[in-house]
């Protein structure tokens, strides 16, 4: 398993210079199974980054790029419409009758392992509502989706974007929340001269990238039980969430702090971590990666000190 996902590190490290918080929350989404919303200017490898993970696991991949008229057919597939004779009797008499059938031909979004949705927050009503069900249910009219993870893309929600932003409920069916910055835009000048020096002598091209026999996919994920969560992680995280509930005074008004994500989601998201450091037991500094799960669900101001948080949740009040 750690192999597996070794892999696929070493190709998004490959072709990505950088960008090692986003690379690290597709990581622990393959593992655990989660979604992924990752909000960034464009140009900040957000889409290159979930095509590289989908090739390198070698997953059954699907990319659309949302449009205001996005039709659902696009996303689920078409519905074929035939017609068949009959020799049963109609209730009018005698004669022939005809049979009518109607049949989806499933698209790409109810076949696909690995779905990357671009430009997600411009999505009409119509399909953004039954997309997110498909992606929390993994179901669409008794049709089991072989649907591992869903990465969706997007721009700052600004003006000059024309998108708005998803509203808190829409966000929470994605587990993990990134947020991507330019190399550029962060001043990281060793980072930018690698990507400058790689492009003098190479042409990328994300075709020539070979997938890896990851069958760690193709197994139920049952594995996650094989990681013990100590007391010690446990209390710790409901420490956490306690602190931001009663000292950062978030609630339901200016957070969204579900059961269904800190109680649930978060769990796996931990176990995943551990998996990614070669561990079957989590440890206390696993919990870093809450920093991945609470970027849009609380204030901008306390996102950006969930570290910060989390190293001083032992100190006692003043």
């Amino acid at each position: 398993m750690l192999n597996t996902v070794a892999k696929i590190k070493s190709t998004l490290d490959e072709y990505v210079v950088g960008h090692d918080d986003v690379k690290e929350g597709i990581l622990l989404a393959l593992i655990a199974r989660e979604h992924v919303y990752i909000e960034g200017a464009p140009g900040t490898a957000k889409t290159m980054l979930a095509e590289l993970a989908a090739k390198a696991a070698n997953l059954q991949f699907y990319f659309y790029q949302f449009h205001r008229d996005t039709r659902l057919s696009e996303l689920i597939g078409e519905y074929i419409i035939s017609r068949e004779e009959t020799t049963q009797k109609l209730e009018s008499g005698n004669g022939k009758g005809e049979l009518i059938r109607q049949q989806l031909l499933p698209g790409g979004i109810l076949t696909a392992q690995m779905v990357v949705l671009d430009d997600i927050t411009r999505a009409p009503g119509e399909a953004l509502n039954i997309l997110l069900r498909l992606l929390n249910e993994r179901e669409y009219q008794g049709i089991k989706l072989p649907l591992l993870t869903a990465i969706a893309t997007s721009n700052p929600t600004q003006d000059d974007y024309y998108n708005e932003p998803l509203d808190l409920a829409n966000l929470d069916r994605f587990a993990i929340q990134l947020r991507s910055q330019g190399l550029l835009t962060r001043g990281n000048w060793d980072e930018a001269l690698s990507v400058l020096d790689y492009y003098v002598d190479h042409i990328f091209d994300k075709d020539s990238i070979k997938g890896f026999e990851a069958e760690l996919f193709e197994k139920p994920i049952d594995y996650l039980l094989d990681v013990e969560v100590p007391q010690k992680v446990r209390k710790r995280l409901m420490k956490f969430l306690s602190k931001l509930i009663d000292d950062y005074h978030l609630n339901e008004t200016n957070s969204l702090l579900t059961d269904r994500t800190f109680l649930v989601k978060a769990v796996r998201i931990l176990k995943a971590k551990a998996i990614l450091e070669g561990r079957k037991e989590v440890s206390p500094g696993d919990l870093s990666v809450l920093k991945y799960m609470t970027t849009f669900r609380v204030p901008e101001e306390i996102a950006e000190r969930i570290e910060e948080i989390l190293e001083n949740l032992d100190e006692k009040k003043k």
